[in-house]
């Protein structure tokens, strides 16, 4: 479906792009113009992102400007025009209510998945607990938040076993970078969700999008790289993004359950960029941290919880925090439903 006002759109923005920005990001775009408003339809999330982030403000502005302020409202939205009927004005009904606007986008739009995952706002340096255990990985990566890309630590990679903290600290670094940059693009997700994303492009004929979306990043974060693992199209697509990522002082950051060296069918090469920057262990807590951990979660969750019950508690879960927090949740739910006062009799009986 055409547009003549998008069509005009692109001409005032040809001089502000190159032709293969305009190419890549631009032309692919398909138009829906209503009396109301303008819906641009992008063929991946690749596209929508960079379109959203580099052009948003300048096209609504475009918009706005050509209609004389009529049409005030640019979605940019992911998907494929199958069928566009006539829509007809309101009017007023009692044999079916007005379809919603989520209604109708679904007759229009095959909608797909937003890239990566949001960063958890509650993941901080202040909420992480530091120990000995884990005190060189908190430091390296609040230098690394200070300095993304810059600090020397480049890739910074935490690794330990499950349930450490290691995401934690990964998504700080993330929040830390945001609240100093705003404007920062910090992409965070898993490595399975790297493999989906990838397959998803080339089944699309995105790769180059794909690429582009990755390589731009100001801090890609990728949790449990171990997953990689016998996934040679993946681990291969990963290496030269990570050397993109490296040569434009862009920040890595990465999680794994064990020493780079020591994951099985990961690739030579990418082994060895791995141990580039700093590598980092994160152990289990010792008895001091773990009640420091014990006390903290019970304060946020407005409970006061007795020393010697933390003590109990942090001498009974030894493995890590994740299965700490699991039995202090356990006690303070049989205290809640039982309505005994916390001890460590209570706690032993919860336990």
């Amino acid at each position: 479906m055409s547009s003549p006002l998008w069509e005009k759109c692109l001409s005032h923005l040809e001089g502000d792009l190159s032709a293969q920005q305009l190419n890549t990001w631009l032309r692919p775009l398909q138009a829906i113009e209503t009396e109301e408003s303008l819906r641009l339809l992008a063929p991946n999330p690749y596209v929508k992102a960079w379109v959203q982030e580099q052009l948003e403000a300048q096209i609504n502005q475009l918009v706005h400007q050509l209609t004389q302020g009529l049409i005030e409202y640019v979605s940019i939205e992911v998907g494929t025009i199958d069928h566009v009927p006539q829509r007809p004005k309101r009017v007023a009904t009692t044999s079916a209510p007005a379809k919603t606007n989520k209604e109708e986008k679904s007759e229009t739009i095959k909608s797909e998945p937003a890239l990566g995952s949001p960063i958890n706002p509650l993941f901080t340096f202040d909420s992480y607990v530091e120990g000995k255990s884990n005190q060189i990985a908190r430091a390296a990566s609040l230098h690394v938040a200070e300095a993304p890309g810059t600090s020397g630590y480049n890739p910074l990679f935490l690794y330990g076993g499950t349930g450490l903290g290691k995401t934690h600290l990964m998504l700080a670094v993330g929040n830390k970078i945001k609240q100093n940059n705003p404007k920062a693009r910090v992409i965070y997700l898993s490595s399975e969700r790297f493999v989906q994303d990838m397959i998803t492009a080339l089944r699309n004929n995105a790769i180059d999008q794909f690429k582009t979306h990755y390589r731009s990043a100001d801090a890609l974060l990728i949790d449990d790289i171990q997953f990689f693992a016998k996934k040679e199209r993946s681990q291969e697509e990963f290496f030269y993004t990570f050397n993109s990522l490296l040569e434009g002082q862009r920040q890595i950051i990465l999680t794994c359950d064990r020493f780079p060296k020591e994951v099985d069918n990961l690739d030579e090469r990418l082994q060895s960029r791995l141990g580039w920057g700093l590598t980092v262990a994160i152990e289990p807590p010792e008895l001091e941290t773990r009640v420091a951990i014990l006390i903290k979660k019970a304060q946020q969750n407005l409970i006061t919880l007795p020393e010697d019950v933390a003590f109990f508690i942090a001498k009974r879960i030894k493995s890590n925090v994740r299965d700490l927090e699991g039995a202090l949740q356990r006690v303070l739910a049989f205290s809640r439903f039982t309505n005994q006062p916390m001890s460590i009799d209570m706690a032993q009986e919860a336990l």
